[in-house]
């Protein structure tokens, strides 16, 4: 017998909404994994915001890979990121996402988003870590916002080789110039020559600038993880690599991500003509965007990025921390890191690269 006087299924019924249920995601479970990825493929997430990201963090870094899953009625409707950073020096934090320049909840209503982060002090909570920092700025009203430290740079790339010379500002190409005049070599690849060259070159430029290296493990992980969609573009001088950087590509855009130059690399302004080689590659590739990635505001890469005619797009992230608790401080540039700085621009460059990793996985 029929209870709704003959409209079964008609407009007139009454609609149930189904409540939204969060749990914690098992990345391990190649299935779970695989129906997170097409959600963040369907919803034009990030590069960051893919378990493929967080789980390479885990492999290169040892902070585990997290994240939190909603769903209603068995449907995935939301996903938020998180990777658990734990350090002795830093302190202990979820991020979304780990090593990333960006992270956040993904969900297809703006409620559900709120709720994950909500989810997200509820696990922090139950991990014992001190809070939860969001490379995004979506989150609850009373989560801090951290805006004006951060700006990324992006912009379409030109339709071919001469098109995007002249489509970076005069002073910046006059150094791409110099650079293409140069005797210089320029290869591509993933194998083991390309990532022994980039650790090189990059261990070496960032000790330059007083800041402890990632380790090698992060790099090989992330390659591993993205196979054709990560790449490393090396300039050798003399069969010297004198700059190098590992590019990522998603959905139309080449991204130089961890990048560097040897002392060598200015006088040869190898760098420069690095950056406009992998503009024509990833053209050729197939993409149709250049993402010069996140600079601390006024910082030399900044610079550099303005220099090259990219607008600074300013970032916004948020926090959360737990109420005896401190937000932590990894800002390079904060004054009380001045002196750690300092020391190790003075370090021998293996010993630098032999105690660099262990304080790095910490950076997150």
């Amino acid at each position: 017998m029929r209870r709704d006087g003959g409209q079964a299924g008609g407009v007139n019924a009454p609609v149930i909404l189904s409540s939204p249920t969060i749990r914690l995601a098992d990345l391990r479970e190649p299935d779970e994994a695989t129906r997170i990825e097409r959600f963040v493929a369907e919803q034009g997430g990030s590069i960051f915001q893919r378990p493929a990201w967080l789980t390479a963090v885990e492999r290169g870094t040892g902070n585990r890979a997290r994240g939190l899953v909603l769903e209603r009625g068995g449907a995935l409707a939301g996903w938020l990121p998180l990777s658990e950073v734990r350090s002795p020096i830093f302190g202990q934090v979820l991020v979304s996402s780990g090593f990333g320049i960006g992270g956040g909840a993904l969900a297809v209503r703006s409620e559900d988003g709120i709720r994950l982060c909500r989810a997200a002090e509820e696990l922090a909570g139950r991990l014992g870590v001190d809070g939860v920092e969001l490379r995004d700025p979506v989150a609850p009203e009373n989560w801090a916002l951290v805006e004006g430290r951060h700006a990324n740079f992006a912009a379409d790339l030109a339709p071919d080789d001469e098109a995007q010379l002249l489509a970076i500002p005069r002073k910046a190409r006059a150094e791409v110039r110099k650079g293409l005049a140069a005797d210089l070599e320029i290869t591509t690849g993933q194998d083991e020559t390309e990532r022994a060259a980039h650790y090189a070159v990059y261990a070496k430029s960032v000790r330059n600038l007083g800041t402890p290296v990632f380790p090698r493990s992060l790099f090989d992980a992330m390659m591993d993880a993205f196979g054709e969609d990560a790449e490393i573009m090396t300039v050798r001088h003399e069969g010297v690599p004198v700059s190098s950087v590992l590019s990522f590509y998603h959905r139309g855009t080449v991204m130089p991500y961890w990048g560097g130059g040897t002392t060598a690399a200015r006088g040869l302004h190898s760098t420069e003509r690095m950056y406009y080689a992998l503009m024509c590659h990833a053209r050729a590739r197939g993409c149709t965007r250049f993402d010069f990635g996140r600079s601390k505001t006024g910082s030399g890469p900044y610079r550099f990025k303005k220099n090259w005619g990219f607008a600074a797009e300013p970032l916004t992230y948020r926090h959360w921390t737990a109420l005896d608790r401190p937000a932590r401080n990894i800002d390079p540039s904060d004054e009380g890191h001045s002196r750690a700085i300092d020391l190790w621009k003075r370090l021998p460059l293996g010993l630098a690269n032999r105690i660099g990793p262990a304080i790095a996985r910490g950076l997150g």
